[in-house]
């Protein structure tokens, strides 16, 4: 579904799972194959409206930053390949969807059994961090000083998990204990310890570039061949960070951003005048709003891809 140029739905072999973006495919017992489609979500709803090219945006940024990651030292990921070549010709058999228009969307993959936690990294305090912070005083069960602003920068990045939700329902943060009795306090440990150590080494990276990356959220499994644990999926895109441009940077308000804040503003003014709920169906988006995304996506790619 979709031409050269945008992608809303992949139709190989069967499935294992969609996501919110990308379409996931079993490669026999031992890998995977992820398709970054166009579609967009926000407020955990998948959107009607592709934004043509974005899939290939992500699948370029995740790349680069797992290769990082590996290249570092702080953690292995499950990354193969990220050409469309290595599809095996048996995936296409009978499918609508051909070779040509999966290139630069594809990163194939070693399975691995997925923890069921989101693992945030928090650098500044904004979306469901800042409501928590206003209410509580903390976010995840982390005190956190009073007097913080909107997007104040924390005294040191905290890790916050949250529940990984079903397509439709809304992620939630969740303490460590929670977190702990969902995968374990030693595998809670490791991936706080990685998650930590990326987030530093990619906000000093991106901050030498222009941008602040104000929050992300990572995923981890354990290969199901090795049994190691290992980085999956993306990491450190625009649609899995908060993305701010430094120049611009001020606490005490919304900031600009290269990722989908864009998206969200317009639809939280549909939701204060009553045009929409948060709930599926998603509206339409207007062409300047998929303009002004994909602009901000492109500018947020050449920023952190530039040596």
């Amino acid at each position: 579904m979709g031409n050269a140029s945008t992608l809303f739905q992949s139709e190989l072999a069967p499935p294992v799972s969609r996501g919110k973006v990308r379409d996931v495919y079993a490669i026999g017992d031992d890998r995977v194959l992820l398709v970054a489609s166009d579609r967009v979500s926000a407020f955990d709803v998948v959107l009607p409206t592709p934004i043509p090219g974005k899939g290939r945006l992500l699948t370029q940024i995740a790349g680069f930053r797992l290769r990082v990651i590996e290249g570092r030292g702080l953690c292995n990921s499950f990354l193969i390949s990220t050409s469309a070549a290595a599809i095996p010709d048996a995936l296409f058999e009978g499918a609508s969807t051909t070779r040509e228009s999966l290139k630069g969307r594809i990163t194939l993959g070693s399975r691995c059994d997925v923890l069921p936690i989101e693992c945030v990294v928090r650098g500044f305090l904004e979306g469901t961090g800042w409501a928590e912070y206003q209410e509580r005083g903390s976010v995840s069960g982390v005190a956190l000083p009073s007097g913080l602003e909107r997007c104040s920068k924390l005294p040191e990045p905290i890790f916050t998990p949250a529940t990984k939700a079903a397509q439709g329902d809304h992620d939630e943060n969740i303490d460590a204990r929670t977190a702990a009795s969902l995968i374990g306090a030693a595998a809670l440990e490791r991936v706080r310890e990685l998650s930590l150590a990326i987030y530093t080494q990619a906000a000093a990276y991106a901050i030498e570039r222009g941008i602040i990356i104000a929050d992300t959220k990572f995923e981890f499994g354990y290969r199901v061949d090795t049994g190691e644990l290992v980085i999956v999926d993306e990491a450190l895109t625009p649609d899995s960070s908060r993305f701010w441009p430094a120049a611009s940077y001020e606490p005490g308000r919304p900031q600009p951003s290269f990722d989908k804040q864009f998206i969200r503003e317009y639809l939280g003014d549909l939701v204060k005048r009553g045009e929409w709920d948060k709930t599926d169906p998603g509206p339409d988006l207007p062409e300047y709003v998929v303009e002004g995304t994909i602009s901000r996506y492109q500018e947020a790619r050449d920023r952190l891809l530039r040596e």
